[in-house]
């Protein structure tokens, strides 16, 4: 772990985990075509929406680790959903299970900030419910100038309430180098993916995906500001987990 001038930064982001932390709309975005990426689900507290997450398995869903704030508070996840604010035959609850969070998640500098809900019971592919590809390489990079995508239930802005429909906006991955001097501090790169443009995720999207090419590559996780975020927005770099993602879905290989 190389955090260099440790002390300012972790101040730094200090102050950027408590932005994320309470629950990172999705900013300048559109509302998606309904149940267009049925790998998303809202992860809730006491019914209420807290994070994203996404399906990568019949019974489990990836989030960022941040979201389960509260060690022991029960989550669920809604599966099948568009409008949360609507009850529908497509959206279902499901009650989590077991709570894998990674055993190295740093909650102070949101290090290895990655989770898996298991779920308590599989659910089935419908035309509004499926999961979603991860990568399958440990070294499999995410290119620099790409246009990539995220979604959400959170804010419009920091000041605002959560969107009651999924929304969506695309983003532009950025060299790691680049995204480094945007933060004015050197960070954990190799386990990172940053994001810039002139939308971006805010409180309630935390845990949702980043899609390129149909695949989720990152995890939503940190940023400075929801308004016009200056520095990058950063993303848990999925890749660099597999072994322990692996060993986890696939215990028996």
């Amino acid at each position: 772990m190389a955090l260099v001038s440790a002390f300012l930064f972790t101040s730094v982001l200090l102050q950027i985990a408590h932005c994320a932390y309470v629950d990172m709309r999705i900013v300048n975005g559109s509302v998606v075509k309904a149940h267009s990426r049925p790998y998303m689900v809202s992860v809730q507290k006491d019914g209420e929406h807290v994070c994203g997450g996404f399906l990568v398995a019949e019974n489990f869903v990836m989030t960022a680790a941040h979201c389960w704030e509260h060690r022991g508070v029960k989550l669920t996840v809604v599966v099948g959903a568009h409008d949360l604010k609507k009850t529908k035959s497509a959206s279902s609850r499901v009650e989590v299970k077991f709570y894998h969070i990674h055993p190295k998640f740093d909650s102070i500098n949101l290090l290895n900030d990655i989770m898996l809900l298991q779920l308590n019971k599989t659910v089935m592919k419908t035309n509004n419910i499926n999961w979603i590809s991860i990568p399958k390489k440990k070294k499999q990079e995410v290119k620099a100038k790409q246009v990539c995508s995220i979604a959400g239930w959170g804010k419009k802005s920091e000041d605002g309430d959560s969107s009651r429909r999924l929304m969506e906006v695309d983003v532009t991955v950025m060299d790691i180098k680049e995204c480094e001097k945007t933060w004015g501090q050197p960070f954990v790169v190799s386990s990172l993916v940053c994001t810039k443009g002139r939308g971006g995720f805010c409180q309630g999207d935390s845990g949702g995906p980043l899609v390129c090419k149909n695949t989720a590559v990152g995890i939503v996780s940190f940023n400075s500001n929801c308004k016009t975020p200056v520095v990058a927005n950063v993303y848990t770099k999925i890749s660099k987990f597999l072994p322990w993602i692996n060993g986890i879905l696939r215990p028996e290989e």
